[in-house]
């Protein structure tokens, strides 16, 4: 038996809760897994995990020897880090996961300069509005924007997004320009983006001088995507809501026009985030500092926040 990769096979196997998923994220036959892990327990002569046919729970002692097994890898893996030189040469695969519209406006278009600086390191990009499991699926880090939920995670604040409401000069000429957030509910079109983790319709946010209004007309469309949402916009459906760098251009152009520019709502705030008993490997520091440079250059600095934070999916 190779003692360590059935330790790691082990692992997986209690963060994702099933011998499928830690196959699939192993890249491994799922018979290579269960005969990895049973092998380990006749080894040690001890049950690490209770099997069902619907799922897989760990034991007492299972748990016992995944907490001190993994802690014992995170020390291996710093060893190794030492002596094999990634201080001066971060190399190995990372898993990130980026909101569609943030992998195509920032991210992406900047890869070229991440491959410059760090050659050795190849990243596996998982782009979608959609939450993701980081433990079950093995993502290394997640950039996300919206409010912090969950305390698994070690999150780093990268970024403030600028809101914008805006609509095509062809449909403000046949509608009229609003001058006051209320005029919305009169009858204009409104192109609403409705959440992928829930379903909720997100509603219109407004914000001037204290005073804060929300509102929630009825909508012609409704989307999850955002890149879908302003194209909706771009189309002269209706009036849109969304961030300020989706459709920057759009509106130096002409083709965007801003409304009720007095009333913005606050920011929302960007996060890098990644399991909070994730060895922070030097391929992820210099990834997490890039990407938080990078971020701060093109959607604007934030100020100084604690490290240790919940993130939303």
């Amino acid at each position: 038996m190779n003692h360590l990769q059935a330790i790691r096979v082990f692992g997986r196997v209690v963060e994702t809760g099933s011998f499928t998923r830690a196959a699939d994220s192993l890249q491994m036959p799922k018979a290579t897994v269960t005969k990895l892990v049973q092998t380990l327990e006749a080894h040690l002569r001890v049950k690490l995990l209770q099997r069902t046919t619907r799922r897989v729970a760990v034991t007492a002692d299972g748990a016992a020897y995944y907490e001190q097994t993994q802690r014992l890898l995170n020390q291996l893996a710093d060893v190794e880090t030492s002596l094999g030189g990634e201080q001066a040469s971060p190399r190995g695969r990372l898993r990130v996961d980026v909101g569609a519209s943030m992998a195509r406006h920032v991210l992406i278009p900047a890869l070229r300069d991440f491959y410059a600086r760090y050659p050795e390191v190849r990243i596996d990009l998982g782009v979608s509005d959609r939450p993701v499991d980081l433990i079950g699926d093995n993502v290394d880090c997640v950039i996300r924007g919206g409010p912090l939920q969950d305390d698994s995670l070690v999150a780093r604040r990268i970024a403030e997004l600028p809101w914008i409401t805006c609509a095509t000069p062809g449909y403000l000429a046949r509608r009229g320009m609003p001058q006051h957030p209320r005029d919305l509910a009169g009858g204009y079109c409104i192109v609403s983006y409705f959440s992928p983790r829930n379903g909720r319709r997100v509603p219109l946010r407004f914000l001037r001088n204290g005073e804060c209004i929300e509102i929630a007309p009825p909508s012609v469309l409704a989307v999850n995507d955002s890149n879908a949402h302003v194209a909706a916009g771009i189309a002269g459906v209706g009036l849109i809501q969304t961030f300020r760098f989706m459709v920057q251009s759009h509106v130096e152009s002409g083709e965007l026009v801003p409304v009720l520019a007095d009333w913005q709502p606050e920011p929302q705030p960007v996060h890098l985030a990644y399991p909070f008993n994730r060895h922070l490997s030097m391929r992820l520091r210099v990834f997490a500092d890039w990407a938080a440079t990078l971020f701060a250059d093109r959607l604007g600095p934030v100020a100084a926040t604690a490290d240790r934070l919940a993130m939303a999916g």
